[in-house]
């Protein structure tokens, strides 16, 4: 295990999914790209990285999914024309989007589940703690939930998983865990089943989508086998994990917004757009029009 001083610098967010439960709309492009308001669902995830201080980011893609690379990379057809037809608040934000990180990619190949997925990351991280992001979550960054997370890990030194209460009945759709208070005041893990029915879910305590793990993860994700649906599953790394170290579960209460489904993506988009200075008090006008008018 490294030294609770060690600087966590590197953040990776997997993104070689298939998208199949936003078909059509992924056909001909990645489930990363889906927009909320006017900025990809991705773009989000790689800013809340940067805004915890993790400005190494390795992005794990697959078939189908260059058009992630071509968003963060230099488009200088597009600048030119921005800075010739005067467009400087535009050429800004496009600008910015190349230059907020140092952003790598390795493609997964086989698509083989999220522990998979985080195992190909491995010849990049190395030796030293990471976080995962996964993008079927968006936090918001005035929760600070992955700089909190990082907090954690250099108070205790240990890997760090995001919980947050659900539902019981909604339980199924998450990885669970069972924690206990430990002496120090932080929750530890101690046991973790991937989508459980609610009646045997051991809490409703549910894995919302961020990690920070030790370099000792890889080492599990290497010696398990296939778990449900035939994939490398995460969480049952996890589960051998906690039988060898101590992995420490970081609760929160709010401040994230579910596209992992159609409907929560709905909602996220219109939590967001109404937090927008330019598109908020004019929507919320329009959202109480049409309740007036009694169709909501």
């Amino acid at each position: 295990m490294p030294e609770p001083t060690t600087q966590v610098r590197k953040a990776v967010i997997p993104a070689a999914g298939l998208g199949t439960r936003f078909l059509p709309a992924t056909k001909a492009q990645p489930k990363e790209m889906l927009a909320l308001v006017d900025t990809p669902a991705i773009q989000y995830v790689v800013e809340e990285a940067v805004s915890a201080g993790l400005r190494d980011v390795l992005i794990i893609t697959g078939r189908g999914k260059r058009s992630i690379e071509d968003h963060f990379d230099r488009s200088f057809e597009l600048e030119h024309y921005l800075e010739s037809s005067a467009k400087l608040e535009e050429l800004t934000q496009v600008r910015k989007i190349s230059q907020m990180a140092d952003i790598h990619y390795v493609r997964q190949g086989d698509p083989r589940g999220l522990g998979h997925a985080v195992l190909a990351g491995k010849p990049h991280i190395g030796a030293e703690p990471f976080v995962v992001l996964l993008g079927d979550d968006i936090m918001d960054p005035r929760q600070g939930v992955v700089r909190r997370m990082i907090d954690t890990y250099h108070e205790t030194g240990s890997s760090v998983v995001a919980l947050k209460e659900v539902d019981p009945a909604e339980i199924s759709q998450y990885g669970c865990a069972r924690v206990e208070l430990a002496d120090d005041g932080n929750f530890d893990i101690v046991e973790i089943v991937e989508k459980p029915d609610p009646g045997v879910a051991p809490s409703n305590l549910a894995v919302m989508g961020r990690y920070l793990f030790t370099p000792d993860i890889f080492g599990h994700l290497e010696g398990i086998g296939p778990g449900a649906g035939g994939e490398i599953q995460l969480t049952d790394a996890i589960g051998q994990m906690i039988r060898a170290s101590r992995v420490v579960g970081f609760r929160f209460e709010k401040g994230r917004f579910d596209i992992g489904n159609k409907l929560d993506y709905l909602k996220a988009t219109v939590e967001l757009a109404l937090e927008r200075d330019d598109l908020g008090d004019e929507f919320r006008v329009f959202l109480r029009n049409l309740v007036d008018q009694g169709k909501i």
